[in-house]
């Protein structure tokens, strides 16, 4: 799928990290550290606007490696990027560890994975089909 970039950082564009990769890595974009204090949050701009095709949106996810070693993640993951938005990506970093940690500039902060995706059109009832699962909700099947 081609997708239309405009690159305003001093970085390469979005790669993947293999062939079989699905997100490809977001790097940070800043003129000077960004600090996030334990529990403190911050938004990281990318440098980077896109045109995504129709029936797509992209979805900005964690890095596993700063959530595993540092306690640092995307927010409100996964974010949403709509097909329609031309505005700059920037990532919503929270650091949710008891020590600071600095992103600099270069620095891969977070993974876009781009999908397709369905608009519900919705059909109004008063009754929905029965399924196993019924209306059971958070931890209903126990653990394991």
């Amino acid at each position: 799928m081609k997708v239309r970039i405009i690159n305003q950082s001093a970085h390469a564009l979005p790669d993947y990290g293999t062939v079989q990769s699905a997100g490809c890595d977001l790097r940070a974009n800043l003129t000077e550290p960004v600090t996030l204090a334990p529990l403190s949050r911050a938004l990281i701009p990318t440098g980077l606007f896109i045109e995504l095709p129709d029936g797509t949106e992209g979805q900005v996810r964690p890095r596993s490696g700063l959530a595993a070693k540092h306690g640092v993640t995307v927010l409100n993951s996964p974010g949403t990027i709509d097909a329609d938005y031309r505005g700059e990506i920037k990532v919503i970093l929270v650091n949710l560890s008891n020590i600071a940690f600095t992103i600099n500039d270069g620095e891969r902060i977070a993974q876009l994975v781009i999908a397709r995706h369905e608009r519900a059109e919705w059909e109004e009832t008063s009754d929905l089909a029965d399924s196993e699962r019924g209306a059971g909700g958070f931890g209903h099947t126990g653990v394991h």
